[in-house]
């Protein structure tokens, strides 16, 4: 039995400090239950504390044991939630004051709630799912309606362009008519495959993924914008190294995403006098071990309203857009378990982009 001064070292058993009577009231305590006196030092913990913090070295200094505990406090604080990094397990810190031997003391409290932040982290899981199958649902239904009402004049515009280049092969016109006609088509071609891989996803649920280099995929985007970019006479920069990995990912859909980006970035600089009209894109493995892929533009940039609205469905900074395309781009980055974000650009401008796994990594 201790007595009443006792002489036992801080890193010694919790309980062995404590008088009879104070080992007694902590051993009564469900929960575990320590004192530490205004030096910080361990003076009696109950059977339980002992079980669950007699592990950590620092468990006999208060100030080391709050530091070696992982929380959140406010300056000059004691945090009140904890996670014990040797257990994994949640505590709520009590704080209290009494006396010990005549001298005042912390009583502290450390109770058990790893089973409530587990049940609200797995209620937080099921939330965000049920927004994200939501949000899924009702994108899905509007590509399904614009995939069917748009395939019969495409296929249309297909049949008009291939009459016309038989016609004009025939008569010989000249070759600039044929080239334009051959580029509409190849236009026309692509819009038609993003047409049935968009019906076959909203089908399915699930893309066809493979191997696919970014820098192809980017390729193919500015083929397609080359035009448009030639007139606006904007200057667009590809900044993809020569070294990055494949991506794990729905070619025609990660095209049509950055297609998106990219005509938004252009969007953004109609306004802006043509020698600041830039457009760069850049990739790189970023800290999650995933492909980041960056669009920047030198536009006039987006106010804080509109970035906190930039991804709901239907919202639109253009006068005659209809706020659905961004919508859908971050549901198919999230389908291929990446993320879609904005960014201010340094200088003035924006920046979007979006996340892929890497092939190596899924296989």
């Amino acid at each position: 039995m201790a007595s009443a001064k006792s002489t036992a070292h801080p890193q010694d058993a919790p309980a062995r400090d404590a008088q009879p009577q104070s080992a007694g009231l902590l051993g009564a305590v469900p929960f575990a239950c320590a004192m530490f006196d205004d030096d910080g030092v361990l003076r009696g913990g109950n059977a339980r504390f002992a079980e669950e913090f007699g592990e950590l070295p620092e468990h006999s200094e208060r100030d080391a044991l709050l530091a070696r505990l992982q929380g959140e406090a406010g300056a000059g604080e004691r945090p009140r939630e904890v996670r014990a990094p040797h257990s994994g397990r949640w505590y709520a810190l009590h704080w209290g004051r009494a006396e010990h031997d005549g001298a005042p003391v912390d009583v502290l409290t450390a109770v058990d709630i790893s089973e409530r932040i587990e049940t609200l982290d797995s209620h937080k899981t099921r939330q965000e799912k049920l927004l994200f199958t939501s949000r899924l649902m009702s994108v899905g239904e509007m590509a399904a309606t614009l995939a069917h009402e748009l395939n019969q004049p495409l296929a249309a515009i297909m049949n008009y362009l291939n009459g016309s280049l038989r016609l004009v092969e025939q008569a010989g016109g000249p070759v600039q008519v044929e080239r334009a006609l051959q580029a509409a088509r190849t236009q026309a071609e692509h819009a038609a495959a993003v047409i049935s891989r968009v019906r076959e996803f909203v089908r399915a649920r699930e893309p066809r993924r493979d191997a696919h280099e970014l820098s192809k995929i980017a390729e193919t985007v500015l083929e397609l914008l080359r035009l448009e970019a030639e007139r606006l006479q904007l200057r667009i920069d590809l900044g993809l190294p020569t070294n990055l990995a494949p991506v794990f990912a729905d070619r025609v859909m990660v095209e049509q995403v950055l297609l998106n980006l990219v005509k938004n970035a252009i969007e953004a600089m109609r306004e802006i006098p043509t020698a600041r009209r830039e457009l760069r894109i850049d990739a790189r493995m970023n800290l999650d071990d995933q492909i980041e892929v960056r669009v920047s533009d030198r536009g006039a940039g987006l106010s804080p309203a509109e970035q906190d609205q930039l991804f709901s469905p239907f919202f639109t900074t253009k006068t005659d857009g209809l706020g659905i395309g961004l919508a859908i781009c971050r549901s198919i980055i999230e389908y291929h378990e990446g993320r879609l974000f904005f960014e201010p650009r340094e200088g003035g401008g924006s920046v979007f982009g979006f996340t892929l796994p890497r092939y190596e990594a899924r296989t």
